[in-house]
């Protein structure tokens, strides 16, 4: 069995391609009984589309090759703390378990004041939270 850290170091190659490309360094996957499903990067300045964030093209991609809504069998893992358009996404399709490396400053689906991805108050039909990991990663770390 792979473990988190072997899906995110994906996750930290395609966010590195990203920002070579001079898109947000944010890469994001999404696995189901330990195979890649999906992967993507941050793609909203070249498509010219705010809604490319790297996990809502994970989450796009997992549809089309599953060809289904649900995704309540799968782990995204993502660079960064999902915004709240993600989290949105990430609940709606209720995915199940959710590994993320960096905390984000502003309108985090985990650390704002909408924590989108933790709390209850939403749609019967989205079912519950996903389990959430933060893996700290070594700048994290070092910050005071």
């Amino acid at each position: 069995m792979k473990s988190d850290t072997y899906f995110m170091q994906r996750c930290e190659a395609l966010a590195h391609v990203a920002a070579v490309k001079g898109e947000a360094p944010v890469g994001a996957v999404i696995v189901r009984d330990d195979k890649l499903i999906s992967e993507a990067m941050e793609a909203g300045k070249s498509r010219n589309d705010i809604t490319c964030h790297a996990e809502i093209e994970a989450i796009r991609f997992a549809i089309a090759r599953l060809n289904t809504n649900d995704l309540s069998d799968c782990t995204m893992y993502t660079t960064h703390e999902p915004c709240l358009m993600c989290s949105y996404a990430i609940r709606f399709h209720k995915i199940k378990k959710l590994v993320y490396q960096n905390t984000v400053k502003y309108l985090g689906g985990i650390s704002s004041s909408m924590p989108l991805l933790t709390t209850n108050e939403v749609p019967p039909h989205w079912g519950k939270a996903p389990v959430i990991v933060h893996l700290i990663n070594k700048q994290e770390q070092a910050a005071p």
